[in-house]
């Protein structure tokens, strides 16, 4: 049996305790096939508050799930962690 680093399963379960969330997932699949977006269109798409998805954008942020590109007044939010990219479509493959 390998030796396991408990670490890394510690790491890769709070990552997926960020993503255990349909608005969090539903964010970051919609990243994946958008490429970039601004939380004024996710509240549109998403049909929630801002402040609601800014909470959500923090966690995946602060997790590095997530990456932000101030452009003047807006953020445009991208998906800066490549591994979560295959999760999330091996997710949804059907």
């Amino acid at each position: 049996m390998n030796n396991y680093n408990i670490k890394d399963f510690n790491d890769r379960a709070e990552l997926l305790k960020v993503l255990a969330h349909p608005v969090r997932l539903c964010i970051v699949k919609g990243l994946i096939e958008k490429g970039k977006c601004n939380v004024s269109h996710m509240q549109n798409c998403l049909n929630m508050p801002q402040s609601t998805i800014s909470q959500h954008l923090q966690k995946l942020r602060t997790a590095g799930i997530i990456e932000g590109e101030r452009n003047g007044l807006e953020i445009n939010y991208s998906i800066c962690d490549k591994g979560i990219i295959k999760l999330i479509q091996s997710l949804f493959e059907e």
